[in-house]
């Protein structure tokens, strides 16, 4: 998870990464190891793992192409992958291509996890952080926090189509409610989505809860999370359509990890953890590693309160 983010222009992140030691030493990173960071954001997890051990390689996965763009300038020093060298598409010569084959420890590709082609049998170790950053969180322009007033957008991938805004003004009042409930476990989710219904068209977060906020009883609304915390939290499931996504990669990970190679999961929610548990447990390829997932330390929740929630599963491929 990302902590901050300086700067959309120079696409600077500042990224603390969750449970960073933990997600090492339960990756056991080896010299010359071959790693897989589907969710690389600013590149936190993956500066880890290229300085845990000689000659590691990281083949560097994101949906977002912002996020994306940080991560290769925050590991510009590790080198480019040879796909990555020559923007106009041009190859390079021949020998600043072997040049660049010896030294490039990282191939950055832009992708959604689920839409990733996973290679057989050839990493050591894969990783996904799957927590929303605090780079969205704390970019209003992309409309996933409340904070500031900001168009309804949510889209972790920019070339998606559906938006937050599509999903809160033209779905039906029974279906707002479902989402609310299934995705954001939201126990006022009818008398919500009656009021989002009765106020739209809404454009933008601010709005969006404002109306959460004003269809709920006054001991809901002073609460200790604000009430349109789950709501949003759906919203943003549904618009990425994070648990397919993830339901897609769970299936379709194990088979890329060597024999004996680790998978590393970090999720933030229950409906993220529980398909994560149930499916590193039920994969014929994995035998799961931590029978309880592993959590921030107290230090770690004073330095970064986001990762209060966090919780890490790792399983290793049969050999």
């Amino acid at each position: 998870m990302e902590a901050r983010f300086q700067g959309v222009e120079a696409q600077e992140f500042f990224h603390v990464p969750v449970l960073g030691g933990q997600v090492i030493e339960g990756l056991a990173v080896r010299p010359g190891g071959h790693y897989l960071d589907v969710t690389v954001g600013g590149g936190g997890h993956s500066r880890l793992i290229l300085e845990s051990a000689a000659d590691v390689r990281v083949t560097a996965v994101d949906q977002d192409e912002e996020a994306l763009a940080a991560a290769k300038k925050n590991l510009a020093e590790y080198g480019v992958s040879v796909r990555e060298a020559s923007p106009s598409g041009e190859a390079p010569p021949f020998a600043q291509r072997l040049r660049q084959e010896k030294e490039a420890r990282v191939q950055f590709i832009y992708s959604n996890f689920a839409a990733y082609e996973f290679p057989p049998n050839t990493f050591d170790g894969i990783l996904a952080d799957l927590g929303v950053s605090s780079y969205h969180l704390d970019q209003a322009e992309r409309g996933f926090s409340f904070r500031q007033a900001a168009n309804l957008d949510m889209r972790m991938d920019r070339g998606r189509s559906l938006t937050a805004a599509d999903v809160i003004n033209n779905w039906d009042e029974a279906d707002l409610a479902d989402i609310f409930f299934k995705y954001g476990e939201e126990r006022l989710s009818r008398r919500i989505a009656r009021r989002i219904v009765e106020r739209r068209p809404l454009h933008t977060t601010t709005e969006l809860a404002e109306a959460i906020a004003s269809s709920v009883p006054p001991k809901y609304r002073y609460g200790r999370i604000h009430p349109a915390t789950r709501v949003f939290q759906a919203l943003r499931i549904v618009v990425n359509d994070e648990l397919k996504s993830l339901e897609t990669f769970l299936d379709k990970a194990p088979n890329a990890l060597v024999p004996g190679g680790r998978i590393a999961i970090i999720s933030f929610h229950s409906l993220e953890d529980r398909p994560v548990k149930h499916g590193l447990r039920n994969s014929p390829l994995l035998k799961v590693l931590t029978k309880k997932p592993i959590i921030a330390s107290k230090e770690e929740i004073e330095r970064n309160p986001r990762s209060r929630s966090a919780k890490l599963r790792i399983a290793q491929k049969l050999l």
